[in-house]
């Protein structure tokens, strides 16, 4: 696994392309409401990408699973059961109490910028804030794990404890990655345990963290578009995604206003 390092210029440029990602998060935030259209979130998050002059990267996206249609659209909505890769090219009017994940993923000046923010749609039940919540600050222990001189695989360990002291689950085999030039680079950052620590961390690195969190189980399969990922449960899920930088100081997000 060969971890390309960035410099202190592609970390400046790379938190200007998180920025536009936190921004369109926040314009997401004002039209959010029951009965708009998960359709219509996405034209307005493409429009806005365009506006500044950045790249959606979703949006065409094949991957490595090439026997799929590409990716639909700019970003991507998962409700409810959902976990992650839900497609917005739906007509599906969200309704009072749904959750919804969003994820944006975009080009800027010939970086990337990739983060995930999950939403209560009007009021949500109870059990539906309390996995936001733990959701949330899952990812943040997974941040705090993240700094020079602890291991890669310490980030998941830090994640999956908390998790299980709420009852809760974490989804194994989706996890967060490198980000740089491209979208996904290595490494490979998983949010469970492991028996190893992996690499150690050093300054330069750059690469999401993105917990999904089941309120039941970790189970999941994907729906005959080829695409979303749901739990096999039909229990709720959520998810929360930063882009950060190792430097000396800590951990730096990018991909926030």
């Amino acid at each position: 696994m060969r971890i390309q390092l960035k410099s202190k210029q592609q970390i400046g440029i790379m938190r200007e392309a998180g920025r536009l990602v936190a921004e369109a998060f926040a314009m997401i935030r004002e039209a959010l409401q029951p009965g708009i259209r998960i359709s219509d979130l996405d034209r307005l998050t493409e429009d806005f990408i365009i506006r500044r002059g950045a790249k959606p990267l979703y949006k065409g996206y094949r991957g490595s699973q090439t026997s799929h249609p590409p990716f639909p659209g700019t970003i991507c909505a998962s409700v409810n059961d959902e976990i992650c890769h839900g497609l917005p090219d739906r007509d599906l009017m969200l309704q009072e109490g749904d959750i919804i994940g969003i994820d944006i993923g975009l080009r800027y000046r010939g970086f990337c910028g990739d983060s995930c923010v999950s939403y209560a749609v009007g009021a949500i039940s109870p059990d539906a804030k309390r996995l936001l919540a733990v959701t949330y600050e899952a990812m943040m222990q997974g941040i705090r794990a993240a700094v020079v001189e602890n291991h890669l695989y310490d980030i998941g360990a830090a994640i999956e404890d908390y998790v299980r002291q709420h009852g809760m689950s974490v989804v194994r085999e989706w996890g967060g990655h490198g980000i740089g030039k491209e979208l996904h680079e290595p490494p490979s950052v998983l949010h469970t345990h492991m028996p190893v620590r992996g690499p150690q961390l050093v300054s330069g690195m750059v690469f999401t963290i993105e917990p999904m969190v089941n309120a039941g189980r970790p189970q999941w399969r994907i729906l005959e578009d080829g695409w979303t990922v749901v739990t096999k449960d039909s229990s709720l899920s959520a998810q929360f995604e930063h882009t950060i930088a190792i430097l000396p100081a800590g951990p730096q997000i990018l991909s926030t206003l």
